[in-house]
């Protein structure tokens, strides 16, 4: 190959790579919501989740876009990981609709007929409008077009390929013929970090006649393969969900390939069966795009059985401190059989929890009286709290005595309050930038007296450390005549123009917020009080 050729390779590559940007950027920007909408209403199970998958990936051309959504809303709680899984296995059938687009059409228009036009009319279309759907529906036809400008230009390049490289003579040596291309496939799609890319300089180099169908088809399970490194680098330094998904990804691959590799003589007689089936071209380019689908459907088949095994491993394997602060110490589904030990561990549990709730409180008090910073482990309460509130599911559906019952009734309760401490937690700090505007005033000073006191009464009212105990009616009463007092000086200050009313509201909403929590954490402690003077009488 010479000079000329090499730059045309090279200059068709890049085409092809901008014009798969610029329409999957286009793509994305058009479909606006539907790709959320589709993955949040359409998963609830396997089979739904992996066609909403294919569906988004086909449409929008970019697997990547439909995980990142799918660990985005895992991460919102609105996915289960289990039900992302199949998505992402989903996403990877959804890949195939390149080599389809490239197979039946990017070979066989004429670049001057129909792809330039498409990057004019789709410029148009974009310039008309940059910021609108129109406009983003134009992006995607002109990278279109680009994409099957580059495909011309790899024709160009690789029409005398044969002669050139003789990549035919590589073949025929059985078994090591197939290890040869599956790697080429691998290295070109490590080397292009695109198995769009590499797939189409495969079907390119078939469709010219340079490599035989079954080089080209191990060729293919290479570059699947190769994806899987691109996973692995983005997942150093992600998120656990991230990571997860990256190692979904290089399991189903790497499982596919695998499969596909021991079956490719039976694969590439299965594809010639289903291009008679359906009266296909006969071309090497159609042949390889059956086979690139039949071999992800095939590791979709495999994964079946395997799917729930999977998504447990991965839980267990990538996980977060949080995560592992959620994770119940006391409950156990076997315990449960045994209402009065179940409803015992619930109380152990629910005690761990309540000091979560409670010293999340406390640490963000800490913020208003300047307090040294305070360990914080209330992120984890939403994870923690839906464990409880499953095994007091699993409880409740046996039966247990009436004692057992009242007792299980009163830690319902008591799960509620400390709920809705934590819930409220976070308006507590609204307040930190207005105690800093009021400076050194006598408002300030009455204020942060407020905020010690209440910090002192979160101490005794966290359950999970000593001395723990429910507040006296002096105590209260105390709290509640400082709290009024406050505010009516808060308004007066307002009135009287001495602080700004969006100061005045943030302290009266953040305080009147950390009145209502320690009500809750009050509530909670004493009936955690008078259970425990129970069990020890």
């Amino acid at each position: 190959m010479d000079s000329n050729s090499i730059g045309i390779l090279v200059g068709g590559l890049g085409l092809f790579l901008l014009g798969m940007m610029l329409m999957t950027d286009g793509l994305k920007a058009a479909a606006g919501p539907v790709l959320g909408n589709v993955l949040a209403s359409s998963t609830q199970t396997r089979m739904r989740g992996l066609l909403s998958g294919i569906i988004v990936t086909a449409l929008v051309q970019s697997s990547s876009a439909v995980t990142v959504a799918a660990i985005g809303f895992i991460n919102a709680g609105l996915l289960t990981f289990s039900q992302s899984l199949w998505v992402i296995f989903g996403s990877n059938v959804g890949t195939t609709m390149t080599g389809w687009l490239v197979a039946l059409i990017g070979f066989k228009i004429k670049v001057e007929l129909a792809a330039l036009p498409m990057i004019g009319i789709g410029m148009a279309l974009r310039l008309s409008g940059p910021e609108t759907r129109r406009g983003a529906a134009g992006g995607a036809l002109a990278g279109l077009g680009v994409l099957f400008l580059g495909i011309g230009f790899l024709q160009q390049a690789f029409s005398g390929a044969g002669q050139t490289f003789d990549l035919a003579a590589l073949g025929g040596q059985g078994l090591w013929s197939i290890i040869a291309f599956v790697l080429a496939g691998l290295l070109l799609t490590v080397l292009m970090q695109s198995s769009s890319a590499s797939l189409a300089v495969v079907l390119t180099l078939a469709e010219v006649g340079a490599i035989p169908l079954q080089e080209a088809a191990a060729a293919v399970i290479g570059a699947n393969i190769g994806t899987t490194v691109t996973a692995l680098l983005a997942a150093i330094g992600a998120t656990p969900n991230a990571r997860r998904a990256a190692a979904a990804h290089v399991i189903f691959n790497t499982l596919t390939g695998l499969a596909a590799f021991l079956l490719l003589p039976v694969l590439i007689h299965t594809v010639d069966l289903l291009r008679e089936a359906f009266a296909l071209d006969s071309s090497p380019a159609v042949s390889l795009a059956i086979f690139h689908t039949l071999f992800n459907l095939l590791g979709v088949i495999l994964m079946w059985p395997l799917g729930n095994h999977l998504a447990r491993f991965l839980l267990r394997r990538f996980h977060t401190r949080e995560e592992e602060i959620a994770q119940p110490r006391f409950l156990d589904h076997n315990v449960a059989s045994v209402p009065p030990l179940a409803v015992d561990a619930l109380h152990r549990e629910l005690v761990r929890f309540g000091g979560m709730a409670v010293g999340g409180v406390w640490a963000r008090i800490g913020l208003l009286t300047s307090a040294t910073p305070r360990l914080d482990e209330s992120a984890a309460l939403p994870g923690l709290n839906r464990s409880i509130t499953e095994f007091v599911t699993h409880l409740s559906r046996g039966s247990m005595s009436a004692t057992t019952a009242q007792s299980l009734a009163k830690l319902l309760r008591v799960q509620r309050y400390y709920e809705t401490c934590g819930d409220l937690a976070p308006e507590i700090t609204t307040a930190h930038a207005a105690m800093e505007a009021l400076g050194g005033s006598a408002l300030h000073d009455e204020i942060d007296l407020l905020a010690t006191a209440a910090d002192r009464l979160l101490q005794q009212l966290n359950p999970d450390t000593e001395p723990f105990a429910p507040l006296s009616a002096e105590q209260s009463a105390d709290f509640e005549a400082d709290y009024q007092r406050i505010k009516a000086d808060l308004l007066t200050a307002g009135a009287c123009g001495e602080i700004d009313i969006d100061t005045m509201e943030s302290l009266m909403r953040s305080f009147s917020t950390l009145r209502r929590v320690l009500d809750q954490a009050a509530k909670a402690a004493r009936l955690l009080d008078q259970m425990r003077g129970s069990r020890l009488g």
